[in-house]
């Protein structure tokens, strides 16, 4: 396991305020824990037409995955959460910006590959750039919930959904992504917050899905300071990262200039940018 990357204070003093971008966090909430599926042996890159997945967990449990093997050479996984909560719609109606084109932009323009979590409710208020995302080859876009309501009490703040509405949350996103255009949504999913349990995994348990985390947090969400965020990233990486970031304008404004600036720094030492489908694929336990 891991330790969690250090936070950056400014970023750590908004979290504990319930900020809405809860991944920003390091640390787990207490009773969170993490499966460990049953290994086998790595097989041949993931097919385009099956994404693939972990093997689930005892008793049918969601598998969790945080980072990609350590020895098959240094590949690192960019991820961006586009959340934006079920209750948001007046802050977007009156002008606050959810999403980040300037960052899509510059990730093409750097041709840096990426996985994308997205709410439902985010695709609802941009469909056009959800669309536009689930066509470009080089993202893939998963399931970040429908509402970004925490799975579990306690999440930084926010509000909490009920389990007997955890599977329909889910389902819900995968609908809204279809409305907008956007039908090749992976079978990932990540928790709001990062937050989660046993109870939780048994409850999705069935869908299909693995959840997906990381090992490096970037610190972005609420960050002013994209030095000191480029400079955690960078402390972070390992060979397999997961690199957790924001595609969330108003809440993570300085992403695009710590994209910029971590990008050729990674490439400088050697790593090279690939997909979480393309390290899970090279993971023990895929299927």
């Amino acid at each position: 396991m891991i330790p969690p990357a250090r936070r950056i204070a400014a970023v750590t003093a908004v979290c504990a305020l319930g900020a809405a971008l809860a991944a920003c966090g390091t640390e787990r909430p207490a009773g969170t824990t993490r499966p460990v599926p049953a290994r086998s042996s790595v097989s041949a890159s993931p097919s385009a037409s099956r994404p693939p997945v972990l093997t689930p967990g005892p008793n049918g449990l969601t598998p969790v995955f945080e980072h990609g093997p350590r020895t098959l050479g240094k590949t690192v996984a960019f991820t961006f959460d586009a959340d934006m909560t079920a209750d948001e719609g007046p802050r977007a109606a009156a002008g606050e910006h959810f999403d980040n084109p300037g960052l899509i932009g510059a990730l093409r323009a750097l041709k840096v590959p990426a996985t994308v979590f997205m709410t439902g409710r985010w695709a609802e208020q941009y469909p056009d750039e959800a669309r536009s995302l689930g066509a470009d080859p080089q993202f893939e876009v998963a399931n970040h919930s429908y509402s970004h309501y925490a799975f579990t009490p306690s999440c930084y703040g926010l509000p909490t959904i009920d389990a007997s509405r955890m599977r329909a949350d889910v389902e819900r996103a995968n609908t809204a992504f279809r409305k907008a255009g956007l039908r090749d949504a992976l079978p990932y999913f990540r928790f709001p917050g990062g937050c989660y349990n046993d109870q939780v995994l048994r409850t999705l348990g069935g869908l299909g899905m693995t959840a997906v985390q990381w090992d490096v947090v970037s610190g972005d969400a609420f960050a002013t300071d994209a030095d000191a965020v480029a400079k955690q990233v960078l402390d972070g990486v390992k060979p397999g990262s997961v690199v957790i970031m924001h595609c969330t304008r108003s809440a993570a404004p300085t992403t695009e200039t710590v994209v910029r600036t971590v990008v050729p720094e990674l490439r400088k030492r050697g790593y090279r940018f690939v997909k979480v489908s393309q390290l899970i694929g090279e993971s023990p336990g895929h299927r």
